[in-house]
């Protein structure tokens, strides 16, 4: 393999990750992939340098059964391995079974209009690339994995480093120009970080072909072809076949870039240290031993699974999509799959008033929005449908949580909360519009943009099961500070006035309510395990984003047209 140095930063002293309590295997592997290196917000710095340690696992072993296809990508990827590898028509591959195994009907749908779409790019790409001149490429089956291989564990206890891909991989007949074809769900990602793009450059331009089995260090096959003189990075949209370049360098420009926006980063991603929970608790190995996110067994209100499943993460939004159709859960969000239709004007509405008020609560020091100006224009709302957004952000202005606060108080908006319910092996997410602390107890704060009144009180924590969550969250401490001193608020905010509810997690009544709303939308997602397109009574499937690839909703508009009367 080639040379891969990952150099500590500022001259600090490199030392070896120890192994988490409840952890076990090989340390001594590195391996890193672009993904690794995107700079989210609310990533876990240590979690992220243990995936970096991919034999380094859990022990004893954690369940990773997958009842259904939850990778989006695996039977697109099977149909056109098909294709390139095999030599199949895409009919052909579409009628084997085997591609689309253990995938509902709509994912294998979705998979067999999205080879289709990326072929068909391909080879519009190809024969321009050809009419201008340039040679043609051809499939590469077997991966290009770059590192390097040390002869003794270095300081940081490792001996062999890995870089790798992922994307559709070809090649000039003379070996001279290496592609890299990344596929996007929807239309051609055009924003991908640099640092990404050059990583894979990096892999193009120094990698061999390997076998990387599951579980296992990656194996250099032998006679390995010499080094590309240009590599190309190309995004491709399945949902329009749409392509772009997006990077087309010579091998001597990889690796200067590498040298500028890479090889830090891979080292301060390797050496991650401090732990914060969120998304990254969810497939971690560590999680088990982990003292970081908050546990609260039962929290759901169901029991563990009857057959071990691998781990999920869920969030109030995810049981109440379950709740209306299983196969819509399945589809829109684990699987991420949605047509590109238009959102109406009421989501929009919202989203604008929600990202301003975010951004003034997000400044420091804190200023009451009640002081800020009301702004001229808000993204993605066109002149005639700004008036009642400006009328919400105007009612707001008398419920402000910074009107009166103290600056020695915490302000956290949009923050993302991650508590494990082990019993059920779930990480349940919530992402919370503010959540502040005020004399020693803790407020979540929830804010909605309504065109209607809503109903009474005490249907609160049923009509916004995130209040439920919000409540026993607090009761359980899971936040900090006093439970006696904390609460949830709800400001709805309407164009002709706004409104503010507290709940208070200490009361009975309240607790009991919401454990109730909780557990009903939670039982039926967590025993779910083949995702049926059984749309709840009165469900519109209309609306559905995933309509375009599933049967019943498509059989169920048509049965749904009235009878013309003639």
């Amino acid at each position: 393999m080639t040379v891969l140095l990952l150099e500590a930063q500022g001259g600090m002293l490199v030392t070896a990750l120890a192994t988490p309590p409840g952890m076990g295997g090989d340390g001594a592997l590195i391996r890193i992939g672009p993904p690794l290196l995107r700079q989210e917000a609310g990533a876990c710095f240590e979690g992220r340098a243990l995936r970096a340690r991919p034999l380094l696992v859990q022990q004893p072993g954690r369940p990773r059964r997958k009842p259904v296809e939850d990778y989006v990508f695996k039977p697109m990827e099977n149909l056109l391995d098909a294709v390139e590898y095999r030599g199949k028509s895409i009919a052909q591959a579409g009628a084997d079974r085997w591609n689309t195994r253990n995938c509902s009907q709509a994912h294998a749908t979705w998979a067999l209009e999205a080879a289709r779409n990326y072929l068909t790019a391909r080879e519009r790409e190809q024969a321009a690339r050809v009419a201008a001149g340039h040679p043609a490429t051809f499939p590469v089956q077997s991966s290009w994995v770059g590192g390097k291989q040390l002869s003794a564990p270095d300081e940081r206890g490792v001996d062999q480093y890995e870089r790798t891909i992922w994307g559709r991989q070809y090649a000039s007949a003379d070996g001279e120009i290496r592609e890299l074809w990344i596929p996007s769900i929807d239309c051609v990602k055009l924003d991908r970080p640099l640092p990404e793009l050059v990583a894979a450059a990096h892999v193009l331009v120094t990698g061999v072909p390997a076998k990387t089995p599951y579980g296992e260090r990656s194996i250099p096959l032998p006679s390995a072809p010499p080094p590309p003189r240009r590599v190309r990075v190309l995004g491709v949209g399945l949902r329009d076949a749409s392509t772009a370049v997006l990077a087309d360098w010579n091998a001597e420009e990889v690796k200067r870039l590498f040298e500028e926006n890479v090889r830090g980063l891979m080292a301060r991603v390797v050496d991650g240290r401090g732990r914060r929970s969120g998304m990254d608790c969810v497939r971690c190995e560590a999680l088990a031993g982990c003292r970081t996110v908050a546990r609260v067994p039962g929290l759901l209100g169901v029991p563990g699974p009857v057959r071990p499943r691998k781990r999920r993460s869920v969030s109030v939004s995810d049981l109440r999509a379950h709740r209306d159709c299983a196969a819509r859960y399945h589809l829109t969000r684990v699987l991420k799959l949605r047509d590109g239709r238009i959102e109406n004007e009421a989501i929009r509405r919202g989203r604008a008033v929600d990202a301003w008020l975010n951004e003034r609560h997000a400044e420091r020091p804190l200023v009451p929005c009640r002081h800020v100006p009301l702004p001229d224009t808000l993204p993605g709302l066109t002149e005639d449908e700004l008036p009642a957004a400006l009328s919400m952000i105007r009612g707001h202005r008398g419920l402000c949580p910074l009107d009166g606060l103290p600056a020695t108080e915490r302000v956290e908006p949009q923050r993302r909360i991650a508590v494990y319910d082990d019993l059920a092996d779930v990480v349940v997410i919530a992402d919370c519009d503010v959540v502040y602390t005020d004399e020693g107890g803790v407020v979540v704060r929830e804010t909605k943009t309504a065109a209607h009144r809503f109903g009474e009180r005490r249907d609160l924590v049923e009509t916004f099961p995130q209040l439920a969550l919000a409540v026993l969250m607090l009761a359980s401490g899971a936040l900090g500070g006093d439970p006696r001193r904390s609460r949830v608020e709800l400001e709805v905010l309407r164009e002709d006035g706004a409104r503010l509810e507290e709940l208070d997690p200490c009361d009975g009544r309240t607790l009991d309510q919401s454990r109730r709303v909780l557990t009903e939308l939670a039982t039926g997602w967590a025993a779910e395990e083949t995702y049926p397109a059984e749309p709840a009574p009165g469900f519109d499937c209309s609306g559905c984003e995933a309509l375009r690839w599933c049967a019943v909703g498509q059989s169920r508009q048509t049965t749904d047209i009235p009878e013309v009367v003639r």
